[in-house]
């Protein structure tokens, strides 16, 4: 060992961003490791390397007891006053064993612990760094794809978007630029497994705060996310200042706030609707963008009643239920949509009326 070295440490801790500290204790473990392996496995030693000069040295130690029972741990209180007669029983006595070719083993030792602990260091600050980011959006570009997973090159790591965390027909290519939801962040024996989404409602959520200035500074508070990935949502929304308009600023001057989450999700529509404590408010303005002309809530039951003019019961519905489905899953009550003739009986219930849950 040598300046060089102690150069080199210092550098590495520098470039890699961890500490001097951490690489010096994991250099001595792996001397003391690296020392019993080759000269004395039995014996309790200490190793130290001068962070000036990079000299290293190998010191036994021994407990002083009144009576031996394992040499190589132990001393007793009698040999030990030979050398110093301020020792006491229980005290431990160090003597320095460095053997005269041990710096060319301790290099070698030394060089794969650094590399070794490098990467753990590494690892280890990825974790934290994205552990930290568990329920918010990232943005990468797309490394490589396996099969039918898609790794997403992070900058400083790579996550993963499984398949049915894919947002259905939509397709990646290599670099190309996306935003992601962080699921989970997984630590494995190869390092933290980022697990990322493009199908969680989570996304659709934090791309609206990324666009909406209001909802940075919360004037406008998102109350409910649905989403069917790669169709349509609905996020609820409310205003904490009455003089600001929720749906409005979601919405942007000429649409262009909700355009651009539009994009990014590659043409899946968004409704945006006011949020209200009343259920039977909230439930109409979910089903929008249908016209509901009244709506009743049974509160024991969480059973909302709405009634829509017979024009409007097939968007009401939506595609296969769609609208129906998501107005539900967004204001959390069953819903069971009628058209005034149905609710006047002048004709039965069937095809064009629906419950949605």
């Amino acid at each position: 060992m040598n300046a060089d070295f102690v150069k080199a440490i210092a550098q590495l801790g520098k470039e890699k961003g961890i500490s001097v500290d951490v690489l010096y204790s994991a250099v001595e473990e792996a001397l003391i490791t690296a020392y019993k392996k080759n000269f004395g496995s039995a014996q309790n030693v200490r190793v130290s390397m001068d962070k000036a000069n990079g000299e290293i040295k190998v010191f036994s130690r021994k407990t002083i007891v009144e009576e031996v029972t394992n040499p190589q741990t132990e001393i007793s209180l009698e040999e030990a006053r030979k050398i110093n007669d301020h020792y006491e029983a229980g005290d431990v006595m160090e003597e320095e064993i460095t053997p005269k070719n041990f710096g060319r083993i301790a290099a070698q030792n030394a060089k794969q612990v650094i590399v070794q602990r490098i990467r753990e260091a590494e690892r280890g600050m990825v974790y934290a760094r994205y552990s930290d980011r568990e329920n918010d959006i990232v943005t990468g570009t797309v490394q490589r794809i396996e099969g039918k997973n898609v790794f997403i090159d992070l900058g400083s790591a790579e996550g993963t978007l499984l398949p049915n965390e894919q947002i259905p027909n939509e397709k990646y290519d290599y670099h190309q630029r996306l935003k992601c939801y962080v699921v989970e962040v997984k630590k494995t024996t190869k390092g933290p497994q980022i697990i990322l989404s493009r199908t969680h409602p989570g996304l659709l959520k934090r791309l609206f705060e990324l666009e909406v200035s209001e909802i940075q500074d919360g004037t406008v508070v998102i109350d409910s996310v649905a989403r069917e990935p790669g169709m349509r949502s609905k996020i609820a929304v409310h205003s904490t200042n009455p003089n600001v308009d929720p749906v409005g600023a979601c919405v942007g001057p000429k649409g262009i706030r909700v355009q651009t989450v539009v994009d990014e999700l590659h043409g899946e529509k968004v409704d945006i609707v006011k949020y209200s404590e009343d259920p039977e408010e909230y439930v109409a303005n979910a089903l929008s963008p249908a016209k509901v002309d009244k709506a009743v809530a049974d509160r024991d039951k969480k059973i909302c009643r709405v009634i829509v003019p017979d024009f409007q019961l097939s968007l009401a519905i939506g595609k296969e239920g769609q609208n129906a489905r998501l107005a539900a899953k967004l204001t959390g009550w069953k819903i069971d949509i009628k058209s005034e003739s149905q609710a006047a009986g002048e004709q039965p219930e069937a095809d064009g009326s629906g419950d949605a849950e």
